[in-house]
């Protein structure tokens, strides 16, 4: 499917980007690897998650969005990456109305 900017929502322009860095980091094969995981959280989200740079961080990520225990975080798990980071960051970004 290929999307026209020019008639893309600014929500669905974030989610054809959300595809497109996925796609950057898996290659053809559609699959992070742990090293990849890294590279894009470490080049993608820097300012919503500290940069990855122990091991052990890394593995405990890992596995926790592994649920098919291949050793490959697929795009589906990388989605529930996504979406725990932007819960996280939600109140970041809401408004003020109880001035």
């Amino acid at each position: 499917m290929e999307a026209s900017k020019d008639h893309t929502s600014d929500l669905e322009s974030g989610m054809v980007t959300i595809i497109q860095v996925f796609h950057k980091y898996s290659g053809h094969k559609c699959k992070l690897k742990k090293t990849e995981l890294k590279e894009l959280v470490n080049n993608e989200m820097t300012h919503f998650i500290m940069k990855i740079q122990e091991n052990d961080i890394l593995d405990k990520l890992f596995s926790d969005l592994d649920q098919n225990g291949d050793l490959e975080i697929d795009f589906k798990e990388f989605i529930a990456l996504i979406a725990m980071v932007t819960s996280e960051c939600h109140e970041l970004f809401v408004p003020n109305y109880h001035n």
